[in-house]
């Protein structure tokens, strides 16, 4: 049986837009997404992919047809704004339910379909039933490092106008070998010609664009660090970023990003520089690269 624990915006919205070379939401085994509201309001709007969240005659929730909870990545349950866990709420008594079948944790959107599409209303559905080809189809947004402030994504999503507005990214880094093509309205690009390589040097780029996204990044005005495919180069910058921003360790970094983009991963050479990096900023080598996660 499962714990209860709560679930940000934020962390919903990650699950939501982690992928591979496709969307994990493809996936049968990775995200039940649960509306514990009443049927009118499910029918009115409800969070993509999300399905109603069934009572019987008693008003009790049951267990959703057709969805092995037991072998279920995410179990997350959502009612219009719980906030805690202590109490009572439809989201609590359905996450409970769930519980009892699932290894993982249930999670419960902390302030519920209120906060997370006050959030990210471009999230918001009236579509009931999906079928396994839009599902595939599904274009996963920039994963969200820094509320609202800044994104990590690849060449797709960096290229993307409603991303673009919908994210309020005004200012972009772009790590590819290729000039960039990436156009902002009234916003700013800085290019980072290097390739995905052991032996790249992206340590000197560092400085100048923890500078850049520093002078960048503002309220609604997020900045968004892309590389072709969104996992090495990107991922190394913005953990660089993430040292230099909160003067912490490149264990702290690295377990922040990974937490919020779970196929990251910079290649040997660039964590080798980010090593050096956190010596640069921390003042010492602190993390122990050789352990194997790195």
């Amino acid at each position: 049986m499962g714990e209860l624990v709560l679930c940000t915006a934020t962390e919903l919205y990650n699950i939501l837009n982690q992928s591979t070379k496709f969307s994990r939401l493809a996936e049968p085994n990775y995200l039940c997404l649960l509306d514990a509201r009443s049927k009118r309001e499910y029918n009115e709007s409800h969070i993509i992919t999300a399905r109603r969240a069934k009572q019987d005659e008693a008003m009790c929730f049951q267990l959703p047809e057709s969805v092995d909870l037991d072998c279920m990545t995410y179990c997350v349950v959502y009612d219009s704004r719980t906030n805690s866990l202590d109490g009572e709420g439809q989201a609590i008594d359905c996450a409970t339910v769930m519980s009892q079948l699932c290894r993982h944790p249930v999670m419960v959107l902390k302030g519920g379909y209120e906060e997370f599409s006050g959030y990210y209303h471009f999230f918001r559905s009236q579509k009931v039933f999906w079928m396994p080809q839009e599902i595939d189809e599904f274009q996963p947004y920039p994963i969200e490092i820094i509320p609202g402030l800044l994104y990590m994504g690849n060449q797709r999503q960096a290229n993307d106008h409603h991303i673009q507005k919908n994210m309020k990214i005004k200012s972009q880094v772009n790590i590819s070998l290729e000039s960039t093509n990436l156009s902002l309205i009234n916003g700013h690009v800085l290019h980072i010609a290097v390739p995905e390589s052991c032996d790249a040097n992206l340590l000197q780029f560092f400085l100048s664009a923890c500078g850049f996204i520093d002078s960048h990044m503002a309220p609604n005005c997020a900045v968004l660090v892309s590389s072709d495919l969104g996992i090495s180069r990107s991922s190394t910058m913005v953990i660089a970023f993430i040292i230099h921003y909160r003067k912490c360790t490149l264990q702290e970094a690295w377990n922040h990003v990974l937490q919020c983009k779970t196929n990251m991963r910079p290649n040997r050479g660039f964590v080798q520089q980010l090593s050096e990096w956190e010596k640069t900023i921390v003042g010492q080598q602190i993390t122990d690269i050789s352990d194997p996660k790195f």
